[in-house]
């Protein structure tokens, strides 16, 4: 299956949720949160640095548990940005 091109709203809003983890993981390490949370710090990385713009939802939630975010606000966040969150 070949997933089709991510449009630039998508890419932008993967940096959005990058910068967001990062600043709420606030002076913890990577590889801090990365344990707390369960999920391999080379993704953490990934998704902090927008490499990966689309995380599953279960990693997203996991680390923003991690980083004491809640989900609904992560979503606002990202959504006064202006970038869209489509499904």
């Amino acid at each position: 299956m070949v997933r089709p091109p991510l449009s630039p709203e998508e890419r932008d809003r993967g940096r959005g949720l990058g910068a967001l983890l990062r600043a709420a993981r606030g002076p913890r390490t990577p590889a801090e949160v990365a344990a707390a949370s369960g999920v391999s710090l080379e993704a953490l990385r990934k998704i902090e640095s927008g490499r990966v713009p689309t995380p599953a939802f279960f990693t997203v939630a996991a680390l923003a548990r991690a980083v004491g975010l809640p989900l609904d606000q992560l979503a606002d966040t990202l959504d006064d940005t202006g970038a869209a969150l489509s499904a």
